[in-house]
């Protein structure tokens, strides 16, 4: 790949270390879709709403005061990152917070912007 860099790096241990710490193509890929599916608040919303608990998805919609369409597609966006499971049990479909990296890494974010209520 031609980076448009020319010449000798300046420290090239450093740039072979910093090389190596670089993500693979397909977890490069993966990495943006996981940080892709939070570009909207409300996907974190959902998150952490199911941080302790399993929700129906009409429950989730009242918690995060969207519609259940809206909170449909937000919960579309979710599953297709395999961040939430969802269950049915009858006409109700119930989710819970998937044990997968991609929830653990949504969930780890989430917790990170706690700290920011205490500095508000």
């Amino acid at each position: 790949m031609d980076t448009g860099m020319t010449g000798a790096p300046i420290d090239p241990e450093a740039v072979q270390a910093a090389q190596e710490n670089m993500l693979s193509g397909a977890a490069e890929t993966r990495a943006r879709q996981i940080l892709e599916s939070l570009c909207d608040p409300t996907r974190l919303k959902i998150v952490r709403a199911l941080r302790d608990t399993t929700l129906a998805a009409s429950d989730i919609a009242r918690v995060i005061r969207r519609s259940r369409a809206a909170t449909s597609q937000h919960l579309k966006v979710l599953r297709d990152v395999k961040a939430v499971v969802p269950t049915r049990q009858g006409n109700v479909v119930r989710y819970t917070l998937a044990s997968s990296v991609s929830a653990e890494i949504l969930d780890d974010i989430g917790r990170s912007f706690d700290r920011l209520e205490a500095t508000a």
